[in-house]
């Protein structure tokens, strides 16, 4: 298989990037490898650009006796080690042919490594890394991820400026290719109002250079909104769990979206994407209209004779805006009319004398 190509993750820096949608499949497939090829071509069938998937060991992530974080009337599972254990069983073999699988479909195979020792042999499936929030303060993996010379995606939930500023630093010198900042909250599932889109504002304060993203983890009557919020703020790398089945139990399923989930995100995204516009402030072609004919002009209050001196009491104003403004209203007072003018008229230059010498 040819080795996947980098990812510049710099073409989605900016308020004119172009969107970076990613199925996070995680381990949703449950450990078997036809499901999570099924997952493969439904998430490339639903328009992402990628799908992301989990590979670790779990006696290499937990001790067995890890607490669990996450809401468990949703994941019962008591223990990290014991959650880790029921998904690890896919291998380098079964990765290297999703990698083959998303190539045939059309989608870029990505995945999160957990632990140095898979690093090597998943370097040529993927064109970046993502690396996950818990591992922000793990200079070993971030170490080992940046000296292959790729990008890398790096959420940043759970974490404070200092900490993502440290592991900023430590990839660019160890040789990442470019880096994405992925705003997340880390708790599953994650509540609207705690969403917390507005880091991204502190996140392009303090790095200003680097492309920004969202990895959403509220549920699906929230998601569409909370991540439209997150491209208004500048994410342009989207992360959102996906599933074949939300009714699933357990797992990542009660947060993630079904394929027709994705469908939808894409199409408000890319819909989003016209709705915001330049970030400048400009007329439009389709205002010029309304400019001239809903904007004023100076117009004459009652019949005035050829000769007049237009004094305030003269003039009105009125639309539309096809004579004189009235922002030139004092360029206008004392001047002496060349013709008369009846009535309810709309003030031009050439009815004044002097005219060209304006």
């Amino acid at each position: 298989m040819t080795p996947a190509a980098p990812i510049d993750l710099t073409a989605y820096a900016g308020w004119d990037a172009p969107i970076f949608l990613i199925a996070e499949a995680g381990v949703n497939h449950g450990g078997d490898l036809d499901t999570a090829r099924e997952m493969v071509r439904a998430a490339a069938a639903a328009g992402v650009d990628a799908i992301k998937f989990q590979t670790y060991s779990a006696s290499r992530i937990a001790t067995k006796a890890s607490a669990a974080y996450w809401d468990r009337t949703q994941e019962p599972t008591a223990t990290q080690f014991e959650l880790f254990s029921k998904y690890d069983a896919l291998g380098e073999a079964d990765y290297r042919a999703l990698a083959a699988e998303c190539a045939a479909a059309g989608v870029l195979f990505l995945t999160t490594p957990f632990d140095i020792d898979c690093v090597s042999w998943l370097e040529p499936l993927v064109g970046t890394w993502k690396i996950a929030s818990a591992d922000i303060t793990n200079p070993v993996l971030l170490r080992r991820v940046a000296r292959t010379g790729k990008s890398v995606a790096l959420s940043t939930g759970a974490s404070t400026l200092e900490e993502i500023a440290a592991a900023v630093a430590l990839l660019r010198a160890e040789g990442a290719q470019s880096i994405a900042l992925l705003q997340c909250t880390l708790s599953y599932p994650t509540a609207a109002a705690d969403a917390a889109v507005g880091g991204l504002v502190d996140l392009h304060a303090h790095f200003p250079e680097l492309a920004l993203g969202y990895s959403d983890h509220t549920q699906e009557a929230d998601s569409y909104a909370v991540i439209a919020a997150a491209y208004t703020l500048g994410a342009r790398v989207i992360e959102k769990h996906f599933t074949l089945d939300a009714s699933l139990p357990g797992n990542d399923h009660y947060h993630a979206l079904e394929p027709d989930g994705f469908v939808r995100l894409r199409s408000e995204l890319n819909r989003l994407r016209t709705i915001l516009g330049a970030p400048t402030k400009d007329v439009l072609d389709n205002e010029q209209a309304a400019r001239t004919h809903a904007r004023r002009s100076l117009v004459s209050r009652g019949d005035l004779a050829a000769g007049s001196v237009i004094t305030e009491d003269a003039l009105d104003v009125k639309r539309p805006g096809t004579g004189i403004s009235p922002v030139e209203l004092d360029a206008v007072l004392g001047r002496r009319l060349a013709v008369g003018v009846p009535d309810d008229t709309t003030l031009q230059w050439d009815m004044f004398e002097g005219a060209d010498e304006r």
